[in-house]
């Protein structure tokens, strides 16, 4: 049987890089397609009919949506690999948790710190601090929120470290300064070289925000 990969992604996308990260942890070979999110591919449109959104993983012309569930979709398939998510139930129960609460608190909370302006603003950077402080507590003295190893977890929350310089620059504030280990934790995660290879360089990430601002008219 054959075994055709296909991603369709966009290279500044968080949730694409959990994709990303996840496919070469487990060294899986696959073909790689940028979207133009303007003008989205028939294809695209096909594989995910219901959000029509990236990334989408297209396993044998099967589509597998959504970020978290392809990540655990490539886990089970490619079980033969470092596993991403515990054996145990409750703890994998547990690493599902924590990777729901970079969706609905991280992500949202980054997201307000540059598209919200003077006191909104400065209740979004409050927000997104106070956020990452529980993520920070719940990584503790660990080396990674599993324990000694990269999993799940870790995949679900570094691609967004791409993008804490564009808040920090938009914001006027340090992210290092109120949460040391969670910077800690993202320069450890870019030394795997999967996470170094999916995460792009910070700089093109801020202008590529930029543009989102003045298109947005922000």
């Amino acid at each position: 049987m054959a075994n055709e990969l296909v991603l369709l992604d966009f290279w500044e996308s968080p949730f694409g890089m959990r994709v990303r990260i996840a496919l070469a942890e487990k060294e899986v070979e696959y073909e790689y397609r940028d979207e133009d999110l303007k003008n989205k591919s028939e294809f695209l449109l096909k594989m995910n009919p219901v959000h029509k959104k990236i990334p989408v993983l297209v396993h044998n012309n099967k589509p597998i949506n959504e970020s978290l569930i392809i990540v655990q979709y490539i886990d089970e398939v490619w079980s033969d690999k470092k596993p991403l998510l515990p054996s145990d139930p409750h703890q994998r129960a547990v690493a599902r948790f924590w990777a729901d609460f970079v969706d609905k608190k991280i992500y949202d909370s980054g997201r307000k710190v540059w598209t919200s302006k003077d006191a909104e603003q400065e209740a979004a950077k409050k927000e997104f601090i106070e956020n990452l402080k529980v993520m920070e507590a719940e990584l503790g003295d660990k080396a990674y929120f599993g324990g000694d190893t990269f999993g799940y977890v870790d995949v679900a929350f570094i691609p967004f470290y791409s993008e804490f310089y564009a808040y920090e620059k938009l914001g006027n504030f340090s992210i290092e300064e109120s949460c040391p280990k969670i910077i800690e934790w993202a320069k450890r995660c870019l030394q795997r070289e999967t996470v170094a290879k999916a995460l792009p360089d910070q700089n093109k990430v801020y202008d590529f925000i930029l543009m989102l601002k003045k298109a947005y008219g922000l």
